[in-house]
């Protein structure tokens, strides 16, 4: 695997975060959670990049991969456990889907990176195209939410096409829902990385009593999505991106 590790470990494809403070949504006494510096991948994992993981690590194929890591959806889309199909070319840059949180989590640790927390996600998420929180714009949180409503497409646009923020984060929003790292940030009031070692599900994209802020119905999607899958699940819309510590001087 080390080949593999080596040639998708560039900070290139990564952007560096430099930390700050968030209320999550179900924060008690809107309690500011603090997230220190980290690498996120600039890009969803596409599905030429898993296409390469799993070539190389054959336990994660599709005909390999044990039922207790996955379910049977599992990269249900590609044509062939080595093969995305005959439009492989067209799909190579578009997100991978159908991929549990297990194997995104093995995917990152591969290259020595790992899934981002909740937390860090979440901020990442509050940056708009000009600002690195405009949660309290209406047209920012709207548009957001116009994509929530909308149908999966049969083929999801390349990555790198879409919304990027202000960090130069590309597709947080607008494509597809992401894992994470972390246990249900509803169901936990600790630090998110400090409740990083619950063999959990996480995932980012959709819920409402005792939320703080009751205007940030994207949140409340998010929240109920997160609470409603488990580790080993897989849908069409749902795919990744890595993370990484930032290595303090």
């Amino acid at each position: 695997m080390n080949s593999f590790a080596q040639q998708k470990n560039s900070k290139e494809t990564m952007i560096l975060i430099k930390g700050g403070t968030y209320v999550p949504l179900y924060s008690l006494d809107s309690v500011k959670t603090k997230v220190d510096p980290f690498y996120i991948d600039k890009y969803p994992v596409t599905n030429k990049e898993f296409l390469d993981f799993v070539r190389a690590d054959s336990a994660w194929k599709r005909n390999n991969v044990k039922s207790i890591f996955a379910d049977k959806n599992y990269l249900s889309q590609w044509k062939t456990e080595n093969s995305i199909g005959a439009d492989s070319i067209a799909l190579f840059k578009s997100p991978v889907v159908n991929v549990s949180w297990f194997a995104a989590k093995k995917y990152c640790e591969c290259q020595g990176k790992r899934l981002p927390t909740v937390s860090e996600w979440e901020l990442v998420g509050l940056a708009s195209e000009t600002k690195e929180n405009d949660s309290k714009d209406s047209l920012f949180s709207q548009k957001i939410l116009s994509w929530y409503g909308k149908p999966t497409p049969k083929k999801l646009p390349n990555v790198g096409l879409g919304f990027k923020n202000v960090y130069g984060v590309y597709d947080i929003h607008g494509l597809i829902w992401e894992w994470t790292l972390d246990f249900n940030s509803a169901l936990t009031t600790g630090e998110s990385r400090g409740d990083a070692s619950l063999s959990k599900s996480q995932f980012c994209g959709a819920g409402a009593t005792n939320a703080k802020n009751l205007r940030n119905y994207a949140a409340f999607m998010r929240n109920a999505m997160r609470s409603s899958l488990k580790a080993k699940y897989t849908t069409s819309n749902l795919g990744f991106r890595c993370a990484k510590n930032s290595i303090k001087k």
